[in-house]
């Protein structure tokens, strides 16, 4: 049985797709299928063979180092702006890092090979890919600077900031583990700081939920990683190039 094609609509938007011309999306689209990614989902593991990339188009994927003793730091994060699995097109090394879901969402799963196979023969689709990956670079480059020199607040207002730019909601839900994880620190230390900014009138915390009530006091409290990881972040994609339906 043929699959059906996958069309661009708002429901399976990418950035990264959606900045492309009609041409390379059609090389791209009819290896793609449409997937549920649940939370914790794992889209690839450590030291293992990258099968699938994944064109997230809602939810939130991250990019997490294992350490020997079962914890983890870390280094990156993915919304709907990019692609999951990219780097594995720059040569045949398996993945130091993991990557899981941690908000729900959905996405476009392409098999390396097809995408591998896109990325070798399209000048345009190697460009974006490589636009990617160097921003993804010097946000990593960035944030472990931020992590190496700022306080703990600090590094929690640039995540939660970072990651309703990519998920665009108010609402994110995350566990204190989940947090302290994140930002390299204790789940007690995220506990305190989360109702610091409460306090502030800045975040409503609950049980794992965290809304945004005042973006602006984030960013008039943000350290300066923040700025610059939203400017990289912003200049990705031009806003013209990213209309459905562009040519």
């Amino acid at each position: 049985m043929m699959r059906a094609p996958v069309l661009l609509t708002t429901e399976t938007c990418n950035l990264f797709m959606s900045g492309l011309s009609l041409e390379s999306r059609n090389v791209l689209l009819p290896g793609c299928a449409v997937v549920d990614l649940p939370l914790g989902k794992r889209l690839y593991e450590a030291e293992r063979a990258v099968r699938h990339a994944y064109f997230l188009t809602s939810g939130l994927a991250s990019v997490v180092t294992p350490m020997e003793k079962g914890e983890g730091a870390e280094v990156g994060f993915i919304g709907d702006e990019g692609i999951v699995g990219s780097l594995q097109l720059l040569g045949p090394a398996a993945p130091v890092t993991q990557c899981m879901m941690q908000l729900a969402g959905s996405g476009l799963r392409i098999p390396m090979a097809a995408l591998q196979s896109a990325f070798d023969s399209s000048e345009e689709i190697r460009k974006r890919v490589l636009e990617f990956m160097q921003e993804q670079a010097m946000t990593v480059g960035q944030i472990s600077g931020c992590n190496r020199l700022h306080s703990a607040q600090n590094r929690l207002v640039r995540w939660l900031l970072m990651a309703q730019d990519r998920v665009h909601v108010d609402v994110l839900t995350f566990t204190h583990e989940y947090l302290a994880q994140m930002i390299g620190t204790r789940r007690t230390t995220v506990t305190i700081l989360a109702g610091e900014l409460q306090a502030k009138g800045l975040v409503s915390y609950h049980r794992g939920t965290i809304r945004i009530v005042s973006r602006a006091g984030l960013e008039a409290i943000a350290c300066d990683c923040y700025p610059i990881v939203q400017r990289l972040y912003a200049n990705l994609y031009r806003r013209e190039d990213v209309a459905l339906g562009a040519a």
